[in-house]
């Protein structure tokens, strides 16, 4: 066989090994998007062997494992499931084959940070998701400040959490207002001031509605909290001037302790209990809440479907 049609014939099988596995790709892409089983939807074992595969297409492969991850999560949301088994593999494909998803690393962490059904339950595995994503992609301070978020919120980790906003507030183009948080984590952790502070801080900040949507809950949460200990205080001083506990909230106004009815954040007035407890009428509508729970009820992590 003369060297041209040695050529010819070592392109030819390579050629052909190409087109299989293009065609086993095309394949299991099509059952990623059909929805198939768990097994079926990680058939294959690695990124490493999926970015052989991808002929070197593997930004795209990393978009199409992000999108699945993101309908992953949201059909597991959907069916307010409690598991999410598939969700930290589906993102470590994603963002090995394009280490510069950041995308991936944002919102993905928070999936597997939340408590089910808001999310995987899983905060270590959003925090080594996010610091390889920092690794790659030293220079994004949005990722810093995830991390932080995740110590701070998920994990308790409050020096981790001002580590982690100290961090980001040295990169170059960082907000101001890294600073700011890395100073107050570390002097108030777990106060409610900072975590007001936190949560409106990615209200403003965040691309995603979802995570708006999630910061604005815990926003009112934070209100109902602070308002219920406020009530709850002005009504123990009722009760120390007058020896008893006050039958209704028109009592507290006639008496100057209030300029009017007392309302929650979903405009429903307060409940006044026979023993002084300030709680809210609807406790479902108004989830992360700690105070104005009746007794031996544990805080809600929120509706199990979203309406939006």
């Amino acid at each position: 066989m003369t060297a041209r049609g040695t050529t010819t014939l070592v392109a030819a099988m390579a050629l052909a090994a190409s087109l299989a596995g293009a065609g086993l790709t095309v394949r299991r892409l099509d059952q990623l998007r059909a929805g198939t089983t768990e097994e079926a939807a990680l058939y294959v074992p690695s990124p490493q062997i999926l970015e052989r595969m991808s002929l070197g297409y593997t930004g795209l492969l990393a978009d199409i494992y992000w999108t699945r991850a993101v309908q992953y999560f949201g059909t597991q949301h959907h069916a307010h499931s409690m598991q999410y088994k598939l969700l930290e593999p589906l993102l470590d494909i994603a963002t090995t084959l394009d280490p510069h998803l950041t995308v991936a690393y944002e919102f993905g962490a928070t999936f597997l940070a939340e408590n089910p059904p808001e999310g995987a339950g899983d905060p270590d595995a959003a925090v080594r998701l996010v610091e390889r994503g920092i690794r790659e992609n030293p220079l994004e301070w949005r990722l810093y400040y995830n991390l932080g978020f995740i110590h701070y919120f998920e994990r308790k980790d409050y020096a981790a959490a001002a580590a982690a906003f100290e961090r980001g507030s040295r990169v170059p183009g960082a907000l101001p207002w890294m600073k700011v948080m890395a100073a107050q984590m570390s002097q108030h952790a777990g106060d409610m001031q900072t975590a007001r502070l936190l949560w409106s801080s990615l209200f403003q900040t965040t691309e995603s509605e979802a995570i708006r949507v999630n910061a604005a809950k815990h926003l009112r949460a934070l209100q109902v909290d602070e308002e219920v200990s406020i009530l709850e205080n002005l009504v123990s001083v009722f009760r120390e001037r007058s020896g008893r506990w006050p039958a209704t909230w028109a009592e507290m106004v006639a008496a100057g302790y209030l300029r009017s009815l007392p309302l929650d954040p979903s405009r429903r007035p307060y409940r006044l209990a026979p023993d002084g407890r300030v709680l809210v009428q609807v406790p479902k509508d108004l989830p992360f809440i700690t105070q104005g729970l009746p007794q031996r009820q544990e805080p809600s992590n929120g509706p199990q479907v979203e309406s939006k």
